[in-house]
């Protein structure tokens, strides 16, 4: 199989590249709210080697199950009941999230998503992966059909979605309004799942999506907490 990968990006065109950058860069935009539901997963576990850990092994799975998605893409597609687990799925972390942090209000140090065996969050890493997957798979599809360009963009958006989760879980410490940003953009994700399901002949474009996430964004590291200096 790795032979046959190198084979295929050896004798590859520059349009097949091309392709590759365009998939890499929508892996990389459509990837900061996912990001953020990772870290913040993650950060449920308190000690900051077991939340790498987590992060490491929940992306491995998610990787697998990426692939696995990839190649039965076409199957997926045809029925609207993976799509509708999807975003029901993703509206439950919202949901979860925003609940939570409204019964923790009086401490909100301790906001969390609930999950706090090591063995319980890495799992849910892969899953919740998986679940934006059917939306960033579908875009992936609607650029190419070839399998190998899909997953190969796949599979550097892993690379990528495990440097922006790292880094997230310390932005989650210094801006006030990240995390709920990040939440807001997943409860987007999800709605727009769930209208596909519904009204699947209704075109969502990925320009919109890319807007919104921004906006959210832009307001989500709009107040950063001074931190104490040790100095």
């Amino acid at each position: 199989m790795l032979e046959n990968i190198v084979n295929y990006f050896t004798n590859a065109g520059v349009e097949v590249y091309f392709i590759l950058l365009i998939l890499v860069i929508l892996e990389a935009v459509l990837s900061a709210d996912n990001a953020i539901a990772l870290a913040s997963i993650a950060k449920s576990v308190e000690d900051p080697k077991s939340q790498q850990q987590a992060l490491n092994i929940g992306l491995i799975g998610a990787y697998i199950l990426r692939i696995i998605l990839i190649l039965g893409a076409t199957y997926v597609i045809e029925y609207w009941q993976f799509e509708l687990l999807g975003a029901l799925y993703l509206l439950w972390l919202v949901f979860n999230y925003f609940f939570a942090r409204e019964e923790e209000s009086e401490d909100p140090e301790k906001r969390s998503l609930g999950f706090k065996s090591l063995w319980q969050v890495i799992p849910t890493i892969a899953i919740t992966d998986l679940a934006f997957s059917l939306d960033s798979v579908t875009s992936a599809i609607a650029i190419t059909e070839d399998t190998w360009l899909i997953i190969a963009g796949g599979t550097i958006g892993i690379i990528i979605l495990r440097f922006l989760a790292g880094l997230f879980i310390r932005w989650l410490q210094e801006y006030t309004y990240l995390e709920d940003a990040g939440f807001i953009t997943v409860g987007f994700v999800g709605l727009r799942l769930l209208l596909k399901v519904w009204l699947p002949d209704t075109y969502i474009p990925e320009w919109l999506t890319i807007a919104v996430v921004a906006v959210f964004f832009t307001w989500g590291f709009s107040k950063r907490e001074v931190l104490e200096s040790n100095d």
